[in-house]
Formats: C-alpha cells, structure tokens, sequence
C-alpha cells in the first residue's frame, strides 16, 4: 500500500544531487496551487527505490533508465507490468561516445586493443554499460582485449552524478588512460567548463540513439486515478510559467512529454551482454554494491 498518507500521490526520486530537494519542494507548491497533494521521499539509491515502487509503497518512481530496465524485468517476473508514461524531452535520443586525445595514435576503434579506456561508475548506463557494449557490438571485447578503468564516483545512483564521467574526462587529458567513454552531451558540457579544453579530444565511436529517465508506475497502481492526474499535470507544464520555469531548469528540460519504450533496446542488449542483471531483474554483476 502507498504510503503517500493525506497527498493524493507519493513519488520516490534518488538524491544524487542537493538540488533534488529544491526541485520537487517547488514542484510541491506548484502541484498544491492545483489542488493536487503531493508529496516525495528521497533514495540513496535507485535498487531501494525500484523494490519500493514494487512493493506498492510509492505511487511513481523518477527512474534512471537502468532502473527501468531492472523495474521492468522485476515486475514481469511477478506477473506484473510497470509503464512509462512521462519522460522529458531531454531524455529522448541521446548517445554516448569513446573519445581519444587529439594527438593519439588510436583512430578506429581496432586501435584500442590493449589499451586502457576509462569509464564512468559501473552503474552509469551512458558512460559504461552503453559505450562498452558498443565496443563489444563492434568487434572490441572490453574484457579480453581492453584494460577498462573505472571511476566508481556515486555508485548506486546509476551515473546521475556524473563525477565518475567526469573524472573518465580528467584522466584522458592527464594522459593516464587512452581513451573515455561520456555522454555526448557531457563532451560539450565539459568543454564548456573546462575540463576538456578546446579542441583535445576526437570522437572515434558513438552509440545508437537511447532514451533516458523516466516516470515509472505499476500498471496495477492502487492510486492509478492520482497518477493519472499526475502525469496531466506533468504534461501540462508551460516553459513560460515564470514560477515552474526555473524548476524546469534545474530539472534539464523544458517540456514534459509521454514516455516511450523502444529505445531502451539498446540498453536491455547492454544489460544482457555485461551480465548486469538478470531476466528477472536481479543483480547480477559481481561488483557492483550500490
């Protein structure tokens, strides 16, 4: 049962940043000017958030993508069915990519055999298990033929906290690593602040399209009337509002939109080949403790 008490909806959302709280205290507000109770409880990790979400004690849970994986994978194995119905528009049709310094010798990705190459946390679905099975995809096994170099920043919070991705970053400028795999987006990111300077860096392999977070919910959602307001409420949200607007910007996006499923293909493949979780959607990757 949810705990959501005397709110009409209760979500959960991992904290992998402090301004997680500002965003959903002013999402709060916002909902309540609707005459819609909301309120949220906070996860030191997405695992936690998942087994709550199906154990019904939230209504809606602010998933990462291999949180949906997992929740999808976990539910069907109970004989149930979780559904997406609202992701942002920065979700949708991202990529990630391997990239070298500019100077190196490496320019295929034949070149990386027996090099070291960076990622990000073991759980960050755009700057491990996404750009590693693309390797893998294309000729280049990541544990035979490559020394992989992780950067375990905020493990548990599936690489929202882009530290490791951002040490990845450091570590090729610094020349201690060959090549590191990011988020496309996070390369202009980082160029931008500096990490990366300009012009240092060439691109040698880029992913297919994925999608990324998403509101997730039980398609046997004891408060499925709640969360269909919800999500009408999500959806209706307006850039030009100047009281929602700088929530939106702390958030990453500038519309909410409806979910989609396909284009977490990819990460599903990635999932299977790194041995990451199981059918059923329990870990199964050795070394990974969130």
């Amino acid at each position: 049962m949810s705990l959501a008490g005397t709110s009409d909806l209760l979500l959960g959302a991992v904290a992998y940043d402090p301004k997680v709280v500002t965003i959903w205290d002013g999402f709060r507000r916002w909902f309540a000017g609707r005459d819609f109770g909301f309120d949220y409880v906070l996860y030191s990790n997405y695992e936690r958030q998942v087994d709550d979400l199906l154990a019904h004690r939230i209504d809606v849970a602010w998933n990462s993508p291999l949180a949906w994986v997992r929740a999808r994978r976990a539910a069907g194995a109970a004989g149930g069915r979780v559904t997406a119905p609202v992701m942002r528009d920065s979700d949708r049709d991202l990529t990630s990519i391997v990239i070298v310094r500019a100077d190196s010798d490496i320019k295929t990705i034949d070149d990386l055999r027996g090099k070291v190459v960076a990622t990000g946390a073991v759980d960050s679905p755009q700057a491990t298990l996404l750009p590693l099975d693309c390797l893998r995809e294309q000729g280049v096994d990541p544990a035979n033929e490559l020394t992989v170099r992780r950067f375990d920043v905020g493990v548990g919070l599936h690489g929202d906290h882009v530290g490791g991705e951002r040490d990845a970053a450091k570590a090729l400028v610094a020349g201690d690593v060959d090549a590191a795999c990011i988020l496309a987006a996070n390369h202009l990111v980082f160029s931008r602040e500096g990490t990366l300077p300009a012009n240092s860096t060439s691109v040698i392999a880029e992913t297919t399209a994925f999608d990324h977070c998403n509101m997730t919910v039980n398609d046997t959602a004891e408060n499925a009337a709640a969360v269909k307001r919800f999500c009408e409420l999500l959806l209706s949200m307006d850039y030009g509002d100047a009281e929602v607007r700088p929530l939106l910007d702390l958030e990453g996006l500038k519309q909410w939109l409806p979910g989609r499923l396909e284009l977490y293909q990819p990460l599903e493949r990635a999932v299977d080949n790194a041995n990451f979780y199981d059918a059923n959607g329990r870990i199964t990757a050795a070394d990974y403790r969130p």
